[in-house]
Order: structure tokens, then sequence, then C-alpha cells
């Protein structure tokens, strides 16, 4: 017996000495107030201050890092887009971070990297993990954000319907991937929508040269640039739709859609354009002008916050997540002043938003199985 006593009393000095350490570092709900994330976003084609999808999550970082200041963050940018590359860029700074956040579906392969890594963890947005065949995975340190854009989409839609005066609006995209098509389609049901229940009688112009492809190969129509960072060929296209009378026009196409922006603020017609993402208001600035009609959001940076929170007190837990507004994930901007949008048509989006809410009102999306002209809810006002 008295050989037992020596290690007993070894594990009760630990432990004592170890719940003192907890103590100094202020432990329980309140450890995460000394403890820091070295973090860095990973982003592709455009950097961080693209004022959209990117800037928008770094910002999330940023108000994350001002609440932790002994955290940091770096911006790391792959500019060509291609998939291997973007892999190979986070590959090349795994071991330098505790948390890599990646922006984008090119990020989607980092699974093996991941399991590679089980001391790192990773937030993915816009996308779910794939394995080397391509075939979407769940992995325990990857959290993975996708977001109904349809329902974004959607709300732009009819602020675009309600708002046009020529009777004519558009949506301008990137690449048909299905984040992408998802907006195209969410547009194009929430101005059906209007044609229907407010006799708005408003036209949606494609132009065929532009029509996308998306990832089956199916022709998905609409207007796609073909690539998130070509801001040329978006102008291209915003020109030729304001020549077919346009008057306003949804772009959801990274930093190809300043392009778009660009032609809106040159023509000599009063053209509307509708940010996508993030609140765009200052990007639409024209002198004493402004050409931003509204934006439609993706509350990306908040929920980055949120897992960064999580991550310091202990309740991360991975998966992958589709979030939408009945998590408060997806909106349109109202504020006076950050749109121009009229009281009664903010009147009529909000009581649309509070149907999609209570599920009364699915939009089309590219793989939910409806289309614009025959989605969930159409007959429900």
């Amino acid at each position: 017996m008295k050989k037992r006593i020596i290690p007993i009393l070894l594990c009760m000095i630990l432990a004592i000495t170890a719940a003192g350490c907890g103590g100094a570092q202020g432990g329980g709900a309140g450890q995460s107030s000394s403890q820091s994330l070295k973090i860095a976003i990973m982003t592709s084609l455009s950097g961080v201050d693209d004022g959209s999808f990117h800037e928008d999550n770094y910002n999330g970082i940023l108000s994350f890092i001002k609440d932790h200041p002994d955290s940091s963050v770096t911006p790391v940018q792959e500019s060509t887009g291609d998939t291997a590359a973007c892999l190979k860029a986070v590959e090349d700074v795994v071991a330098d971070y505790d948390v890599l956040v990646c922006d984008g579906f090119q990020f989607a392969g980092i699974s093996e990297i991941a399991e590679d890594n089980p001391d790192k963890k990773f937030i993915l947005v816009d996308s779910s993990p794939t394995d080397a065949e391509g075939n979407e995975v769940e992995v325990e340190n990857i959290y993975a954000m996708t977001f109904k854009e349809q329902e974004g989409g959607f709300l732009a839609g009819m602020a675009a319907a309600l708002s046009s005066t020529t009777k004519k609006v558009a949506v301008v995209n990137g690449i048909a991937y299905p984040s992408n098509v998802n907006y195209e389609y969410g547009f194009m049901s929430g101005v059906e929508y209007c044609n229907r229940h407010y006799d708005t009688n408003v036209e949606i112009v494609e132009l065929p040269s532009y029509a996308g492809t998306d990832v089956t190969g199916a022709n998905v129509g609409g207007n796609y640039a073909g690539s998130f960072g070509d801001p040329a060929t978006g102008k291209v296209i915003g020109d030729a739709l304001i020549k077919e009378g346009c008057d306003v026009i949804f772009v959801a196409a990274g930093s190809s859609g300043n392009g778009v922006f660009t032609a809106a603020k040159e023509s000599s017609e009063k053209v509307f354009v509708i940010g996508c993402d993030t609140d765009q208001y200052n990007d639409g600035a024209n002198g004493s002008e402004n050409v931003i009609l509204t934006s439609a959001l993706k509350i990306m940076g908040k929920n980055d916050k949120r897992v960064l929170e999580s991550i310091l007190d202990g309740s991360f837990k991975g998966g992958n997540y589709l979030l939408g507004i009945d998590s408060d994930s997806v909106g349109y901007v109202s504020e006076s002043g950050r749109c121009q949008l009229s009281a009664e048509t903010i009147e009529k989006i909000d009581k649309a938003y509070q149907l999609i809410k209570e599920g009364k009102i699915e939009p089309a999306a590219n793989f939910n199985g409806l289309t614009p002209d025959n989605f969930t809810g159409m007959d429900v006002e």
C-alpha cells in the first residue's frame, strides 16, 4: 500500500498545478480572451479588397481580431484561379497557421490536406469539400458553409422587376458554377413572381453568345463573363444589355462585375445595378449620384467570425452547412441611404422574405428540381 501512495500524491499535485495554470489563463468561458489564432485567408483571382465576396469574409475575420487582438490574419492570394494551384497554395502555408479560411469553390479539394493536418482548422466558404474523385465529403476539421443564393437572387429579382421603368432587366454572372446559377435562377424566379402578382410585365434579357454551361454541361442561359476576374468582358456585356434596353442589372460576377458597374456609370441612360454578396453601395458612387439600387447579401463575414469564436471556445464542429434566410444568413439591403428602393417595393420584398423564411416560397436553383417559371410558392402571396 505504501508504494501506491507516492504516485497518487504526485497525481494530486499535478492536478492542482494544472488547475492553477488554468486559472492563470482565465479558464472556462473566459479562456478565449487570452487565446489567439493565427489565421490565413486564401483567395483566388481577386484578393481581399475586391469589394465583394472576399472582402466580406476578410472583414468578418478583422471583426474577430478586433475582439481578440492577439490573433492575426494574413491574406494569401492565388491569382490564376486554377484549382490545382489553389490547393498547392494551401499546402504551402498550412503548417504556418492555426486556421485557414478558404474562399470559393476552387478550394473544394482541401479535404486531403485537412485530413493530413488534423491539428488545423479550415473554414471553406461557398463550397463543400470534395475527395479526389470530386465526391462531396464531410471532414471533422472543415466547417464548410454554402448558401441558398437562390433566395438572395429572388429578392434581387423582385427589386429589379418592381423598379424597372423600361420593363427590361438582366443578371450578369461569372462562371456557371452552382452558386452562380443559383443566383441566376433565383433572380429569374423573383422577376416571374412579380410579373404574376404585381403585373410588372418585365422581360429578362439574355445574350445568347454569353449563355452559361453548368457543371453537368447543361445550357443555363443567362449572361456569363466566363471568369470572376475579367472586368473588360463584364463591361462588354453590360454595354450590350444597356443597348438592349435594360435599366436594372443584377451583378454576381466577382471583379468581372466591376465592368458592368462602369458600363452603368458611363451610360447616357439611367441604369441601376444590384450588388451581390455584400453591400456594394460605396462602389456605385458616380459623382453626386449612385448606380446601386440595392445589394443581395450572403452573410459570410459574421458566420466566419462565429466559427472562429467556436474554435477558441472549443465548441467547433466540422460539417457541411447550408445557410439561408431561415438562419438570417441571406438577405438584401433596405437601409435608408444604402439603397434606392421605394418604401412600397421594400414592403413587398419584406413580405416575400418572410414567406421564404416560413418555407412557403422556395425559388428555383441549379439542382433543386425547380424552374424559374414553376417553383414552390409561385402562387403564394
